[in-house]
């Protein structure tokens, strides 16, 4: 039994009860209201879908992402079929690769169904249509990496609400910790208060400079490793290798501490 085969069975699993056809319809429904709406997709008379329509793609994958992903191995181990998946003769890391693809898929699948917003971009004006597939993919890569993070998750329980709560919450992290206003908030609330404390005791200007710049360096740092600087890149078509092997390697390590976590309760 190979990745192909459990590829196509979780995709089967997916497309044969309501889960993926309402994954993809809460999606359509998230992603043009919101670019229609506070995205005022039409009032900018902006040919372009970075702001009105990608922008709120992180916002909704936090939440939806874990839903298709927290069944992915909390429902084989809460049903037993864990074990029984263990005497057939397919490795760990294929039955990983095989379940995340199918995942993958249907995020692909609810992707490829907002192609109505890209022919009303080109009707009403002249977009870069590079920028906007550049931004696709960043949108895919987004959605891929909180699928694997949830799969992560889903290995080390097997209560899918748990998984759920824990996933959203994690991704969630990862969205507003490299989120600008979030970090500039973060910057000025910690910053000024320790600035003014140290003025008020006196203490010396520089003791002030060097908690500054330490702050900055830490807020810096948390930005770099956040989803959105990322996402971002790629959102205004820069196709930077260093955005790309983030979030392969937010792929690889989730997916690479599943099969950790999966052989050790294997054996």
């Amino acid at each position: 039994m190979s990745s192909l085969t459990i590829y196509k069975r979780e995709l089967g699993s997916y497309f044969a009860q309501p889960t993926a056809y309402a994954i993809v319809v809460i999606f359509l429904l998230l992603s043009m209201g919101l670019a229609f709406t506070f995205g005022s997709f039409i009032k900018a008379g902006d040919a372009s879908l970075e702001w009105p329509f990608f922008f709120w793609h992180p916002w909704i994958f936090m939440l939806l992402a874990p839903a298709v992903g927290m069944k992915l191995w909390a429902d084989e181990q809460r049903n037993g079929t864990i074990e029984l998946l263990g005497t057939f003769p397919v490795s760990t890391r294929s039955a990983i690769i095989g379940k995340f693809l199918a995942a993958a898929t249907v995020w692909l699948v609810a992707l490829a169904c907002t192609f109505p917003i890209v022919i009303t971009v080109n009707y009403l004006g002249d977009p870069d249509n590079g920028v906007i597939l550049s931004g696709y993919i960043g949108s895919f890569l987004v959605c891929c990496s909180f699928v694997a993070i949830t799969m992560l998750v889903s290995a080390c329980t097997r209560d899918q609400v748990v998984c759920l709560i824990v996933s959203v919450f994690v991704c969630f992290l990862a969205v507003v910790i490299g989120y600008d206003p979030v970090a500039r908030a973060l910057d000025s609330f910690v910053t000024t208060p320790a600035a003014d404390a140290a003025a008020a005791v006196g203490l010396w200007a520089q003791l002030c400079h060097w908690w500054q710049q330490g702050v900055a360096q830490v807020v810096a740092v948390a930005t770099s490793v956040g989803v959105w600087n990322h996402f971002a890149s790629l959102n205004r078509g820069l196709m930077r290798l260093q955005d790309l092997v983030w979030f392969g390697s937010i792929i690889l390590v989730s997916l690479l501490g599943t099969s950790a976590i999966l052989s050790a309760k294997r054996s």
